[in-house]
Protein backbone atom coordinates (compact mmCIF):
# COMPACT_ATOMS: atom_id res chain seq x y z
CA UNK A 1 0.00 0.00 0.00
CA UNK A 2 0.99 3.38 -0.63
CA UNK A 3 0.77 6.76 1.86
CA UNK A 4 -2.63 7.97 1.45
CA UNK A 5 -4.06 5.50 -0.31
CA UNK A 6 -7.34 3.85 -0.60
CA UNK A 7 -6.96 0.02 -1.19
CA UNK A 8 -9.64 -2.45 -1.50
CA UNK A 9 -9.13 -5.88 -0.73
CA UNK A 10 -11.80 -8.40 -1.71
CA UNK A 11 -13.14 -11.85 -2.36
CA UNK A 12 -15.64 -14.22 -1.02
CA UNK A 13 -16.65 -15.39 2.75
CA UNK A 14 -13.69 -17.37 4.19
CA UNK A 15 -10.78 -16.34 1.94
CA UNK A 16 -8.95 -14.46 4.21
CA UNK A 17 -9.90 -11.05 4.27
CA UNK A 18 -10.23 -10.38 7.49
CA UNK A 19 -7.48 -12.82 9.07
CA UNK A 20 -5.00 -10.44 6.98
CA UNK A 21 -6.46 -7.29 8.60
CA UNK A 22 -5.81 -9.01 12.02
CA UNK A 23 -2.27 -10.09 11.36
CA UNK A 24 -1.72 -6.65 10.15
CA UNK A 25 -3.19 -5.18 13.53
CA UNK A 26 -1.17 -7.72 15.40
CA UNK A 27 -4.23 -9.13 16.89
CA UNK A 28 -3.80 -12.65 15.53
CA UNK A 29 0.27 -14.86 14.71
CA UNK A 30 1.09 -15.27 11.42
CA UNK A 31 4.27 -16.41 9.94
CA UNK A 32 6.13 -13.82 7.26
CA UNK A 33 6.67 -9.99 7.35
CA UNK A 34 4.75 -6.83 7.70
CA UNK A 35 6.25 -3.58 7.19
CA UNK A 36 4.04 -0.78 8.42
CA UNK A 37 5.58 2.77 7.97
CA UNK A 38 9.57 1.04 7.76
CA UNK A 39 8.94 -0.84 10.84
CA UNK A 40 8.57 -4.66 11.38
CA UNK A 41 5.33 -5.83 12.61
CA UNK A 42 6.69 -7.82 15.98
CA UNK A 43 4.95 -7.61 19.76
CA UNK A 44 7.35 -5.79 21.01
CA UNK A 45 6.96 -3.10 18.71
CA UNK A 46 2.95 -3.44 19.00
CA UNK A 47 2.38 -0.18 21.52
CA UNK A 48 4.29 1.85 19.17
CA UNK A 49 2.45 0.36 15.89
CA UNK A 50 -0.96 1.13 17.92
CA UNK A 51 -0.61 4.35 17.07
CA UNK A 52 0.24 3.88 13.45
CA UNK A 53 -2.53 1.08 12.69
CA UNK A 54 -6.08 1.33 14.03
CA UNK A 55 -9.18 -0.96 12.74
CA UNK A 56 -13.13 0.31 12.29
CA UNK A 57 -14.44 -3.32 12.52
CA UNK A 58 -17.91 -4.56 11.36
CA UNK A 59 -20.24 -4.40 14.34
CA UNK A 60 -20.38 -1.10 16.03
CA UNK A 61 -22.11 -2.49 18.67
CA UNK A 62 -19.85 -5.32 19.64
CA UNK A 63 -16.71 -2.48 19.56
CA UNK A 64 -18.30 -0.21 21.93
CA UNK A 65 -18.47 -1.02 25.67
CA UNK A 66 -22.25 -0.29 26.15
CA UNK A 67 -21.52 0.97 30.26
CA UNK A 68 -19.38 3.62 29.10
CA UNK A 69 -20.40 7.10 27.83
CA UNK A 70 -18.90 8.38 24.31
CA UNK A 71 -17.10 10.72 25.99
CA UNK A 72 -15.00 8.12 27.87
CA UNK A 73 -14.80 5.64 25.16
CA UNK A 74 -12.96 8.45 22.88
CA UNK A 75 -10.74 9.37 25.29
CA UNK A 76 -9.58 6.00 26.57
CA UNK A 77 -6.99 5.90 23.56
CA UNK A 78 -5.65 8.92 24.52
CA UNK A 79 -5.15 7.86 28.01
CA UNK A 80 -3.87 4.40 27.39
CA UNK A 81 -1.26 6.49 25.64
CA UNK A 82 -0.62 8.63 28.03
CA UNK A 83 -1.31 11.65 25.66
CA UNK A 84 -2.06 15.22 26.62
CA UNK A 85 -3.84 16.48 29.76
CA UNK A 86 -7.39 15.99 30.62
CA UNK A 87 -8.55 19.24 29.15
CA UNK A 88 -6.63 18.48 26.13
CA UNK A 89 -8.17 15.02 25.74
CA UNK A 90 -11.53 16.26 26.06
CA UNK A 91 -10.66 19.29 23.37
CA UNK A 92 -9.91 16.32 20.98
CA UNK A 93 -13.13 14.06 21.79
CA UNK A 94 -15.15 17.50 21.09
CA UNK A 95 -13.20 18.13 17.53
CA UNK A 96 -13.27 14.73 16.64
CA UNK A 97 -16.75 14.37 17.17
CA UNK A 98 -17.40 17.27 14.86
CA UNK A 99 -15.34 15.76 12.27
CA UNK A 100 -17.09 12.55 12.26
CA UNK A 101 -20.32 14.32 11.91
CA UNK A 102 -21.96 14.29 15.41
CA UNK A 103 -21.98 17.37 18.05
CA UNK A 104 -19.66 17.75 21.59
CA UNK A 105 -23.27 17.04 23.21
CA UNK A 106 -22.58 12.77 21.91
CA UNK A 107 -19.89 12.51 24.61
CA UNK A 108 -22.60 12.26 27.27
CA UNK A 109 -24.61 10.05 26.11
CA UNK A 110 -24.26 6.02 26.06
CA UNK A 111 -24.17 3.50 23.27
CA UNK A 112 -27.57 2.65 23.22
CA UNK A 113 -28.92 5.87 22.91
CA UNK A 114 -27.29 6.17 19.59
CA UNK A 115 -28.24 4.51 15.97
CA UNK A 116 -26.02 2.19 14.13
CA UNK A 117 -24.71 4.99 11.69
CA UNK A 118 -24.04 7.05 14.46
CA UNK A 119 -22.18 3.71 16.81
CA UNK A 120 -20.14 3.65 13.85
CA UNK A 121 -19.08 7.41 13.51
CA UNK A 122 -17.64 7.04 16.76
CA UNK A 123 -15.68 3.86 16.15
CA UNK A 124 -14.29 5.64 13.33
CA UNK A 125 -13.64 8.43 15.67
CA UNK A 126 -12.32 6.45 18.08
CA UNK A 127 -9.39 5.03 15.18
CA UNK A 128 -8.63 8.52 14.37
CA UNK A 129 -7.70 9.47 18.25
CA UNK A 130 -4.06 8.44 17.57
CA UNK A 131 -3.72 9.88 14.58
CA UNK A 132 -2.86 6.64 12.65
CA UNK A 133 -1.37 6.37 9.26
CA UNK A 134 -3.67 3.52 8.27
CA UNK A 135 -7.08 2.10 9.19
CA UNK A 136 -7.99 -1.36 8.94
CA UNK A 137 -11.93 -0.91 7.57
CA UNK A 138 -13.09 -4.49 7.88
CA UNK A 139 -16.65 -4.76 6.10
CA UNK A 140 -17.41 -1.68 8.15
CA UNK A 141 -20.46 -0.98 6.52
CA UNK A 142 -22.12 -4.27 5.80
CA UNK A 143 -24.56 -4.27 8.67
CA UNK A 144 -26.19 -0.91 7.75
CA UNK A 145 -29.22 -0.08 5.23
CA UNK A 146 -27.93 1.67 1.94
CA UNK A 147 -28.58 5.20 3.00
CA UNK A 148 -26.74 5.21 5.99
CA UNK A 149 -23.49 2.88 4.39
CA UNK A 150 -23.57 5.73 1.82
CA UNK A 151 -23.53 8.44 4.36
CA UNK A 152 -20.18 6.20 6.13
CA UNK A 153 -18.43 6.07 3.01
CA UNK A 154 -18.90 9.68 2.06
CA UNK A 155 -17.46 10.06 5.75
CA UNK A 156 -14.53 7.92 4.79
CA UNK A 157 -13.78 9.97 1.63
CA UNK A 158 -13.28 12.95 3.36
CA UNK A 159 -11.61 11.83 6.17
CA UNK A 160 -9.39 10.40 3.45
CA UNK A 161 -9.09 13.91 1.38
CA UNK A 162 -8.71 15.92 4.80
CA UNK A 163 -6.24 13.79 7.15
CA UNK A 164 -4.61 12.44 3.94
CA UNK A 165 -4.55 8.69 5.89
CA UNK A 166 -4.42 5.62 4.20
CA UNK A 167 -6.96 3.12 4.40
CA UNK A 168 -7.46 -0.59 3.95
CA UNK A 169 -10.97 -1.11 3.03
CA UNK A 170 -12.05 -5.13 3.18
CA UNK A 171 -15.49 -6.27 1.83
CA UNK A 172 -17.10 -8.32 -0.36
CA UNK A 173 -19.23 -5.71 -2.20
CA UNK A 174 -17.51 -4.97 -5.69
CA UNK A 175 -19.40 -1.72 -6.30
CA UNK A 176 -18.94 -0.52 -2.88
CA UNK A 177 -15.15 -0.79 -3.66
CA UNK A 178 -15.03 -0.03 -6.85
CA UNK A 179 -16.62 3.65 -5.68
CA UNK A 180 -13.93 4.30 -2.74
CA UNK A 181 -11.06 2.66 -3.99
CA UNK A 182 -7.61 3.82 -5.49
CA UNK A 183 -6.58 0.01 -6.11
CA UNK A 184 -8.33 -3.27 -5.77
CA UNK A 185 -6.72 -6.96 -4.37
CA UNK A 186 -8.28 -9.72 -5.38
CA UNK A 187 -8.13 -12.44 -2.56
CA UNK A 188 -8.95 -16.28 -3.29
CA UNK A 189 -7.90 -18.96 -0.78
CA UNK A 190 -5.77 -16.86 1.28
CA UNK A 191 -3.41 -15.80 -1.85
CA UNK A 192 -4.16 -12.53 -3.71
CA UNK A 193 -4.77 -13.48 -7.67
CA UNK A 194 -5.28 -9.78 -8.85
CA UNK A 195 -4.26 -6.49 -8.14
CA UNK A 196 -4.45 -3.36 -10.00
CA UNK A 197 -6.13 0.16 -10.32
CA UNK A 198 -10.23 0.05 -9.86
CA UNK A 199 -10.78 0.70 -13.01
CA UNK A 200 -8.34 -2.01 -14.57
CA UNK A 201 -10.20 -4.29 -12.29
CA UNK A 202 -13.34 -3.63 -13.79
CA UNK A 203 -12.86 -2.77 -17.43
CA UNK A 204 -10.29 -5.33 -17.96
CA UNK A 205 -10.55 -8.28 -15.45
CA UNK A 206 -7.39 -10.47 -16.01
CA UNK A 207 -8.03 -13.78 -13.51
CA UNK A 208 -10.97 -15.72 -14.52
CA UNK A 209 -11.97 -15.50 -10.73
CA UNK A 210 -12.44 -11.47 -10.69
CA UNK A 211 -14.43 -11.91 -13.52
CA UNK A 212 -16.31 -14.72 -11.72
CA UNK A 213 -17.09 -12.51 -9.03
CA UNK A 214 -17.78 -8.90 -11.51
CA UNK A 215 -20.64 -11.51 -13.47
CA UNK A 216 -22.27 -11.91 -9.80
CA UNK A 217 -23.25 -8.10 -9.95
CA UNK A 218 -25.65 -7.41 -13.13
CA UNK A 219 -24.86 -4.04 -14.43
CA UNK A 220 -21.18 -5.49 -14.09
CA UNK A 221 -22.12 -7.94 -16.09
CA UNK A 222 -24.01 -6.64 -18.92
CA UNK A 223 -21.65 -4.11 -19.09
CA UNK A 224 -18.81 -4.99 -19.03
CA UNK A 225 -17.67 -8.71 -18.15
CA UNK A 226 -20.17 -10.27 -21.05
CA UNK A 227 -19.30 -7.63 -23.82
CA UNK A 228 -15.71 -8.55 -22.97
CA UNK A 229 -15.90 -11.86 -23.56
CA UNK A 230 -18.52 -11.99 -26.10
CA UNK A 231 -15.86 -13.54 -28.85
CA UNK A 232 -15.07 -16.42 -25.96
CA UNK A 233 -18.69 -17.15 -25.33
CA UNK A 234 -19.26 -17.96 -29.01
CA UNK A 235 -16.97 -20.29 -29.37
CA UNK A 236 -17.11 -21.92 -25.97
CA UNK A 237 -21.00 -22.29 -24.83
CA UNK A 238 -20.57 -22.98 -21.38
CA UNK A 239 -22.93 -21.32 -18.48
CA UNK A 240 -21.07 -19.57 -15.59
CA UNK A 241 -21.33 -21.45 -12.39
CA UNK A 242 -18.67 -22.27 -9.50
CA UNK A 243 -18.49 -25.30 -9.39
CA UNK A 244 -17.85 -27.03 -5.17
CA UNK A 245 -14.69 -26.26 -3.96
CA UNK A 246 -12.01 -28.93 -3.37
CA UNK A 247 -11.37 -29.64 -0.14
CA UNK A 248 -7.29 -30.12 -0.29
CA UNK A 249 -5.55 -27.23 -1.64
CA UNK A 250 -4.18 -28.26 -5.02
CA UNK A 251 0.45 -27.62 -5.64
CA UNK A 252 -0.86 -25.54 -8.83
CA UNK A 253 -4.07 -22.75 -9.34
CA UNK A 254 -5.86 -22.79 -6.03
CA UNK A 255 -8.68 -21.68 -8.50
CA UNK A 256 -8.55 -24.44 -11.03
CA UNK A 257 -10.94 -27.02 -9.57
CA UNK A 258 -13.35 -23.54 -10.51
CA UNK A 259 -12.12 -22.27 -13.93
CA UNK A 260 -13.73 -23.37 -17.45
CA UNK A 261 -10.60 -21.75 -19.30
CA UNK A 262 -7.89 -23.97 -17.35
CA UNK A 263 -5.58 -26.29 -19.28
CA UNK A 264 -3.35 -29.51 -18.02
CA UNK A 265 -0.55 -26.91 -16.83
CA UNK A 266 -2.96 -25.30 -13.85
CA UNK A 267 -3.49 -27.58 -11.54
CA UNK A 268 0.53 -28.73 -11.14
CA UNK A 269 2.61 -25.37 -12.02
CA UNK A 270 2.49 -22.88 -9.28
CA UNK A 271 1.22 -20.09 -10.06
CA UNK A 272 3.52 -16.32 -9.61
CA UNK A 273 1.85 -13.04 -9.67
CA UNK A 274 3.07 -11.37 -13.13
CA UNK A 275 2.78 -7.77 -14.25
CA UNK A 276 0.66 -7.63 -17.53
CA UNK A 277 0.39 -4.05 -17.74
CA UNK A 278 2.16 -2.11 -20.56
CA UNK A 279 5.48 -0.61 -19.29
CA UNK A 280 5.40 2.75 -17.57
CA UNK A 281 1.35 2.05 -16.92
CA UNK A 282 0.14 1.19 -12.92
CA UNK A 283 1.27 -1.95 -12.56
CA UNK A 284 -1.62 -4.96 -12.63
CA UNK A 285 -0.70 -7.79 -11.38
CA UNK A 286 -2.57 -11.67 -12.17
CA UNK A 287 -1.55 -14.79 -10.31
CA UNK A 288 -2.59 -16.65 -14.34
CA UNK A 289 -0.43 -18.06 -16.36
CA UNK A 290 -3.26 -20.38 -18.24
CA UNK A 291 -6.04 -19.27 -20.24
CA UNK A 292 -7.47 -16.16 -18.82
CA UNK A 293 -3.99 -14.46 -18.67
CA UNK A 294 -3.51 -15.54 -22.66
CA UNK A 295 -7.12 -14.00 -22.94
CA UNK A 296 -5.90 -10.96 -21.74
CA UNK A 297 -2.75 -10.60 -23.45
CA UNK A 298 -4.92 -11.49 -26.92
CA UNK A 299 -6.71 -8.12 -26.29
CA UNK A 300 -10.34 -10.12 -25.74
CA UNK A 301 -10.18 -8.30 -22.45
CA UNK A 302 -9.99 -4.63 -24.09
Amino acid sequence: MHPGEIFGLVGESGCGKTTLGRCILGLIDYEGDIIIDGLRQDKRRRRELARKVQAVFQDPVGSLNPAKRIGWLMEEPLKIHRLGTKQERIQKVDAMLRMVGLDPSYKTRKVQELSGGQKQRVCIGCALMLDPKLIIADEAVSSMDVSVAAQILNLFQDLHQRLGLALMFISHNLNVVYYLCDRIAVMYRGQIVELGTAEDIYSAPAHPYTRTLLEAIPEISREIVQDSFAAYEEAHQEPVFLAQLPVATMPGCRFAGRCRWKHGGCENSTQELINIAPAGETPHLVRCQGQGALLFNGGLFR
